[in-house]
């Protein structure tokens, strides 16, 4: 069970399942780690997650999966618990996100795992962490309204919306992923592996960065408004002849270029407006001069003259406009596994590079492989 890439050589026993644990072993099998998928009899519960499909299959599912072989295991039958502990005994990396201590009574949780195999590197992902919250069902839309992030969300006089993808399950993921692999360089160094453990609410607060430093650090709690940006302006859509456009001016030099484009070449040295402080809290005054010398040209010819002159802005896409973008920027977005398409994998690597071999497995589709190379 080799596979090419720079984790080549690694196994990992996913007991994971819907997406923050999914999405964290798919970027570990897309590097060349061999990954196991443990899947209860009715299998993984974004295989129902559906429309939309792809040949009836959830696409959902297969967003998350590729790369990886999949086995049921009942962990109720004395038979598949056994082959359960063989692969968590012979891994290098195990993955779970059952609620804090779920595995305990199978002797799946970290301290009997790693009894019997110490090089384990053991990544626990829950909702709430081990605490008072551990009972809790760990569901992103839980955390993206306890964390506040949905009170920042949506039009300044509407109602909290919840985020288009589940931002923080995929965060999670990605703080998994970093913590493995911090643990995998600790265990090159003391021969010893390690429990990283990793919540939703923790990483949430952690990725509500400037939001969450300026309570934390300043006392302020922030407010909804809407696409606009408490500490920069212009950094939000702005109508043009045909439509909206992202319009950013991250400094006071991007704000020149931008009123150099648009013919208003005295704007920046107008003390309302010089520094960027200054256009945050006149931003009021500041948007109608903009949104008049926009609403004479098309979103489009706006985008080619202000992308030419450095000053950031793009167009608000669909997704299919998103992947096309990509497309026409030479990013190659989209890779074939298997007859699967999907999203290629964000990473690149000068020696190396990912691989897209295996297709998002049917349930308990290489089964019968596993077993007789766990009970051989």
């Amino acid at each position: 069970m080799t596979e090419n890439g720079p984790l080549a050589g690694l196994l990992v026993a996913d007991f994971s399942r819907i997406l923050a644990g999914p999405y964290a072993t798919m970027l570990l099998a897309d590097l060349g780690a061999t990954v196991v998928k443990v899947e209860g009899p009715s299998g993984d519960d974004t295989r129902t997650w559906m429309p939309p499909v792809r040949d009836g299959v959830s696409t959902y599912y297969l967003g998350i999966n590729r790369n990886k072989r999949s086995i049921a295991l009942d962990l109720k039958n004395d038979a598949d618990l056994a082959d359960a502990r063989e692969l968590a005994h012979r891994a290098d990396i195990m993955i779970e996100n059952f609620r804090p201590g779920g595995l305990k009574r199978f002797g799946l949780d970290y301290d009997t795992v790693a009894a019997a195999n110490e090089k384990i590197v053991y990544a626990s992902i829950s909702g709430f962490g081990t605490g008072e919250g551990a009972g809790l069902p760990g569901y992103d839309l839980m955390v993206q309204a306890i964390s506040g992030l949905m009170s920042l969300t949506g039009d300044a006089d509407g109602s909290p919306y919840r985020a288009g993808i589940s931002v923080f399950d995929v965060m999670a993921g990605m703080h998994a992923n970093i913590g493995i692999l911090a643990a995998l360089h600790h265990r090159t160094r003391t021969g010893r592996g390690q429990h990283v453990e990793v919540n939703l609410l923790s990483s949430a607060l952690s990725g509500l960065v400037n939001h969450s430093s300026g309570f934390v650090a300043g006392g302020t709690i922030p407010f909804r408004m809407g696409n606009a940006h408490p500490s920069l302006f212009p950094y939000e859509p702005l109508p043009t002849a045909d439509g909206e456009l992202i319009v950013i001016a991250g400094n006071d030099g991007q704000f020149r270029k931008l009123c150099q484009v648009l013919d208003l070449p005295g704007l920046p040295d107008d003390p309302r407006f010089g520094r960027n402080q200054d256009r945050t809290a006149n931003r009021e005054e500041l948007r109608p001069i903009l949104v008049e010398r926009l609403s004479r040209r098309t979103k489009d010819e706006w985008f080619s003259d202000l992308i030419a002159a450095g000053v950031p802005c793009a167009p608000i896409n669909t997704i299919d406009g998103g992947v096309a973008f990509a497309e026409k920027v030479g990013l190659d977005p989209v890779v074939t596994t298997g007859g699967v398409p999907g999203i290629r994998n964000p990473i690149t690597f000068s020696e190396s590079r990912p691989r897209y071999e295996l297709p998002p497995p049917g349930l308990d589709e290489h089964g019968e492989e596993i077993r007789k190379w766990l009970r051989s």
